[in-house]
């Protein structure tokens, strides 16, 4: 079974990317909705004791917890280091439960695959990426982002000219949502043949 890690900045239309491969009938594991439902399970307590008045309601507020951050950002590491191993063990579960039912092929949606060091985690890579004007464009249309919280963010990540130069394959997305299945469709289709 080969696993498929895929990545992008913010804006870069990685969700969507991932949504084609899911409708392609690969398996992904999508770590931004494993944060979610850990953000009303196993993490809310562990959060809530680092982040006091971060949990609302039983789950962590993630309006609160990000003003939180952005008023003192050393405090990420602090929620990676609750976060992090968490997503890692849900993640390691859905590759098992895949490999037993046979799978092919299936994706690791990890938005800070480089960023985390998760390289060795993959055996391809694959970066979504568009222009940097048309990421600008889609993130600051966000409801809520301010071009302040943009660059908080940008700077956080990996510049995405070096998640290109190592990445096995890259997929534009500045060119619509065809264009995006039809790389995603080639991919698919040279790793099931093993002539990747």
């Amino acid at each position: 079974m080969i696993l498929l890690g895929l990545t992008g900045s913010i804006g870069m239309g990685k969700s969507t990317t991932a949504r084609l491969f899911a409708e392609a009938g690969v398996p992904v594991n999508d770590a931004d909705q494993v944060v979610h439902e850990l953000y009303r399970g196993e993490a809310v307590r562990p959060v809530e004791a680092a982040f006091p008045g971060s949990v609302q309601d039983g789950a962590v507020d993630r309006q609160i917890l990000s003003r939180m951050l952005a008023e003192n950002p050393a405090h990420f590491r602090t929620l990676e280091a609750i976060v992090h191993p968490l997503v890692q063990e849900r993640e390691r579960r859905f590759v098992e439960e895949n490999r037993k039912a046979g799978a092919a092929l299936v994706v690791l949606d990890i938005p800070l695959l480089f960023e985390v060091g998760g390289e060795g985690r993959v055996d391809r890579i694959a970066v979504v990426s568009c222009s940097a004007d048309e990421q600008r464009r889609r993130v600051l249309a966000r409801p809520g982002m301010t071009p302040e919280k943009f660059e908080l963010i940008l700077s956080r990540q990996m510049p995405d000219a070096e998640k290109r130069k190592r990445a096995d394959y890259v997929i534009d997305t500045g060119e619509g949502i065809e264009h995006a299945r039809r790389q995603v469709l080639d991919i698919i289709a040279e790793l099931k043949t093993g002539s990747a």
